[in-house]
């Protein structure tokens, strides 16, 4: 325990000596961003970081772009620790040197900020790795496509958990996502549910399209489809219990072709996101029956075509409560807070958590004196570069000190 706690109080001055290379390399990487799946670039920075310290990996993961790593040390099984590494198809707005070179894709969502943070990580762990055992052996995830390609299901797949590309299985997971509402330097989790699963909607409402001026002679598909917009909320407002969670977004709506025709078919396009397994079954069963319902009411027909997403990302009782020690033991306890409720957006470290006990957490980005900074997926957001610290110094802590069974 007295070499771990040594080594502990050294943290700040390793991370010290490298964060203004880290800041570097966190603009280079939001300068050159790539979508999911398509991070080239971004995997090959990542490659050559970990070859240039020695440490041991594995490329071309998850259809190509995944990178696994992984540093020795005591016990059978390991600590993983993961990051996102995709961009989102925004335009981005920002101004400063470091915005995106690339038309039509930034870091609107913090993935450069995680994946940099990581590479502090493999850095400040095998710089001590090269002085000492580790405590446990710790395994890096850098995960392609979490915006909506299921990254981490493919990275689970190819074995980035069950000890067969490098080192030991692991033993329990960590995650972080930088959180714009929460105040810098602070960090926040929850037992149980974080965030919500999702399910993917498609509809197309077929009627008998014809003359504008003569709507008595057709089946108007948009007036079925406005109708099928509204009447989905009582899924939420009525089907639901009300201190459940559901949200139904109908978000695309596609039709027409001139002002003057009653146009023959109807897109919708949404999302439902949810916390529990039953209200999901629920939502989509009654899903089926208000449009289905809804359409022959108007003379329409309706075809649908609901996806299961992400799943919940739903923390370890044990993994949080890890958590919780270790963090209020590497940064002062005020800063360590419950994240007080789930927010329903979905994120694809839920396939983590469904394999091994795991811990996703929030990393604070707002700057004191602050009311507010633009929030993720906005063109305007930025990851907080003075975040980087805290989440190198809460990763090194948790990979070093989590008790593994």
């Amino acid at each position: 325990m007295t070499d771990v706690t040594n080594t502990l109080k050294s943290l700040d001055a390793r991370i010290d000596a490298i964060v203004d290379d880290l800041i570097m390399i966190r603009h280079d990487l939001h300068a050159h961003p790539e979508l999911g799946y398509e991070e080239k670039r971004t995997s090959k920075v990542i490659q050559d970081f970990l070859r240039e310290l020695g440490v041991e990996h594995k490329a071309g993961l998850a259809k190509g772009t995944g990178v696994f790593a992984h540093l020795e040390g005591k016990g059978t099984s390991a600590v993983g620790i993961r990051a996102d590494i995709d961009a989102l198809p925004i335009v981005e707005e920002n101004t400063f040197d470091w915005k995106s070179q690339y038309a039509g894709c930034m870091h609107a969502c913090g993935h450069d900020g995680h994946t940099t943070i990581l590479l502090g990580v493999a850095k400040v762990l095998s710089q001590i790795a090269q002085e000492e055992t580790l405590p446990n052996p710790v395994s890096f995830v850098f995960q392609p496509a979490e915006e909506g390609g299921g990254g981490g299901k493919q990275m689970v797949l190819d074995g980035c958990l069950n000890g067969s590309l490098l080192g030991p299985k692991v033993g329990m997971m960590f995650g972080l996502h930088g959180w714009p509402q929460l105040s810098l330097h602070h960090v926040a989790t929850k037992s149980g549910p974080m965030l919500a699963a999702d399910i993917g909607v498609s509809v197309t409402i077929r009627g008998i399209g014809g003359h504008a001026a003569f709507p008595q002679f057709c089946n108007d598909p948009i007036l079925c489809a406005s109708n099928v917009v509204t009447s989905l909320q009582q899924l939420v407002s009525r089907n639901t219990d009300p201190l459940d969670a559901l949200v139904v977004s109908i978000t695309m709506i596609h039709s027409g072709t001139a002002h003057n025709v009653i146009p023959e078919e109807v897109e919708l396009v949404g999302t439902m996101r949810y916390l529990e397994k039953e209200t999901g079954e629920m939502a989509k069963r009654r899903f089926h029956e208000i449009v289905n319902g809804v359409a022959a009411a108007h003379g329409c027909t309706a075809s649908i075509d609901l996806r299961d997403g992400y799943p919940v990302t739903r923390n370890d009782p044990q993994a949080v409560e890890t958590f919780f020690e270790i963090a209020k033991q590497t940064i002062p306890h005020e800063r360590v807070l419950p994240f007080e409720n789930p927010v329903m957006g979905g994120e694809d470290f839920s396939y983590y958590c469904q394999e091994v006990p795991s811990c996703f957490f929030a990393l604070g980005l707002l700057p004191n004196g602050v009311k507010e900074i633009p929030a993720l997926h906005q063109p305007t957001f930025d990851f907080n570069d003075d975040a980087i610290r805290t989440g190198v110094k809460m990763f090194c802590s948790l990979a070093l000190k989590t008790t593994l069974a």
